[in-house]
């Protein structure tokens, strides 16, 4: 019995030390996690826009490019530490040019709509516009009652197109609703009477009406107001912090404004 009884206490024993030394020491508690990193600079943009589209972004006598927009985005660019390229594209196919990288902003008169914002994100806008109805001087259009049975233009792509189907009665009246590559052929158009009416943004056909005093008239009806806003991919949401704090700063200190003066004669900058 002594016997067996010291076997079980050298078992026992045995099984202790075993047991002890399978023990692992508990990992030391990690050190506190470092800080992410602060991300990279933009090194360059590239501007998606139509270069038909004065005063925002189009070519001067010299083939270069200038407009409202485009001194914004250089502004931008400068305070964002990157390279700006503007790139003009086919405006029809602005979100696909996003999506695809082929350009990185879109910054060109771009109107916010619920339907655009499902394929874009936005910065909050920066400039308030409405959709005017242009006719030549002698038009006997004086209202959109006026435009049943006639045609009307718009520039394909544009947000002049939904502004007018918004107005289903409107729309339902018209004869055709003809969709041009730019507002330059569309009026020109108007002008030779191929056209009835030209419905486009206003800070668009004041420049150009503008420019020929006595042979347009914008009525006084118009198909709503809108805002204009810079666009990125949806998934660009850095890109997209940074211009809209660059946007915010250039409203605050004034240079945005300065900006609207040299191509408005006033500040019409949003706030």
């Amino acid at each position: 019995m002594k016997k067996q009884t010291s076997l079980v206490i050298v078992a026992v024993l045995a099984a202790a030390l075993l047991a002890a030394c399978g023990k692992k020491e508990a990992p030391a508690a990690s050190a506190a996690a470092a800080p992410a990193p602060a991300p990279a600079p933009v090194a360059a943009i590239v501007v998606g826009l139509d270069d038909n589209f004065p005063p925002m972004g189009f070519r001067d006598e010299s083939n270069t490019l200038v407009g409202f927009d485009i001194d914004l985005a250089t502004e931008a660019g400068k305070r964002l530490g990157a390279e700006v390229t503007f790139k003009p594209i086919d405006w029809n196919a602005k979100e696909a040019e996003l999506s695809s990288k082929r350009v990185d902003v879109l910054w060109n008169g771009l109107t916010i709509t619920e339907a655009r914002k499902e394929k874009i994100l936005f910065t909050t806008p920066y400039l308030e516009n409405r959709q005017i109805i242009i006719v030549t001087d002698k038009s006997a259009v004086n209202s959109k009652a006026d435009l049943a049975g006639k045609v009307v233009g718009v520039q394909d792509g544009s947000s002049a197109i939904e502004a007018i189907e918004k107005d289903g009665a409107t729309a339902k009246s018209l004869k055709e609703l003809k969709k041009f590559g730019d507002n330059v052929t569309a009026l020109m158009d108007l002008s030779i009477g191929r056209l009835d009416a030209l419905v486009v943004d206003e800070v668009v056909g004041r420049y150009y009406t503008a420019k020929k005093p006595g042979e347009y008239r914008v009525l006084e009806e118009n198909f709503g107001t809108e805002d204009y806003g810079v666009g990125t991919r949806k998934d660009d949401t850095e890109l997209m912090a940074r211009l809209q704090k660059a946007m915010d700063e250039m409203k605050s200190d004034g240079s945005a404004a300065a900006i609207s003066n040299k191509w408005f004669g006033k500040d019409i900058v949003k706030k």
